[in-house]
């Protein structure tokens, strides 16, 4: 039997909001699904092609006031682009994306059609931290060129896999921009320090921003890597410069994060240092 819901807001021809007896709101989105609607109009649940909820009362008034400024299109068109990612993560993306990736999205191709280009200074730490999300950004990216014949620069990708990130760790974007912010300081600083530098494409390059990325989610998580004496002491013996270096960027990471760093990170970080300076 199908279920029959109350119309509490029509949004647009494409989006409806509707009283749900489990949740009490929730969001509608299919091909002329508000069209000749109004509300306190019984609305088969099933009728939607897209449904999600906006238990946050902020960004449920973020999505109503944004959806006037969008082409009715691009909205039907962000329920093909938004089941495309699922499918291709493998899991449900949390619910907040379907307004922050939606206000991104319109505004974006509103600056690509104006010609205006924002630069994105994570671009290669994005495409090294979430490889899947950057290809998955990529295919949105292709998407919506073939449907809407605009073209974005590349920096977009990075965004787009920024909000893809973002909805299925749960973590906001804020938060993620802190880190990838704080993980180009440290590698900046070994590149100050050590007087070189790093190849953006190298492979030392990719396993250093891994682990730096690693010891930041380890932080967060209080997990411990171990408790390695002997390694450390002949590791501080063995390669002072990288080691002393190691101690610096942990100071860093304690400071940014306001949190303590394990110790042992110090000896990890030391041998990805050392790979960097020392070549077979």
């Amino acid at each position: 039997m199908e279920q029959q819901l109350k119309i509490k807001k029509v949004l647009n021809n494409n989006v409806v909001i509707a009283a749900h007896p489990t949740y009490e709101e929730v969001v509608l989105i299919g091909k002329g699904i508000g069209f000749n609607r109004k509300h306190g109009d019984e609305i088969s649940f099933d009728k939607a092609d897209k449904t999600f909820l906006l238990s946050n009362e902020q960004e449920k008034e973020q999505y109503v006031s944004l959806l006037p400024y969008i082409d009715e299109n691009l909205i039907d068109f962000m329920n093909d682009i938004l089941l495309h990612i699922e499918a291709r993560m493998g899991q449900e993306l949390n619910q907040h994306i379907h307004v922050a990736l939606t206000d991104h999205l319109a505004f974006a191709i509103k600056r690509a059609k104006q010609d205006l280009q924002f630069s994105n200074p994570f671009l290669l730490e994005i495409e090294s931290l979430y490889p899947k999300e950057y290809q998955i950004a990529m295919e949105v990216v292709t998407m919506i060129y073939d449907k809407m014949a605009i073209q974005f620069p590349e920096g977009e990708v990075g965004f787009i896999a920024l909000h893809i990130h973002s909805a299925v760790t749960d973590k906001t974007l804020r938060e993620i921009n802190k880190h990838n912010y704080l993980i180009t300081h440290l590698v900046r600083l070994v590149e100050e320090t050590m007087d070189i530098t790093i190849d953006k494409n190298s492979v030392d390059y990719h396993r250093l921003v891994q682990h730096l990325h690693r010891a930041i989610d380890r932080v967060y998580q209080n997990e411990h890597v171990g408790d390695e004496i002997r390694l450390a002491n002949m590791l501080k013996e063995e390669y002072p410069v990288c080691y002393n270096l190691a101690w610096k960027l942990i100071k860093v990471m304690q400071k940014q994060l306001n949190k303590p760093v394990d110790e042992s990170e110090a000896i990890y970080l030391t041998i990805h240092l050392q790979r960097l300076t020392h070549k077979p």
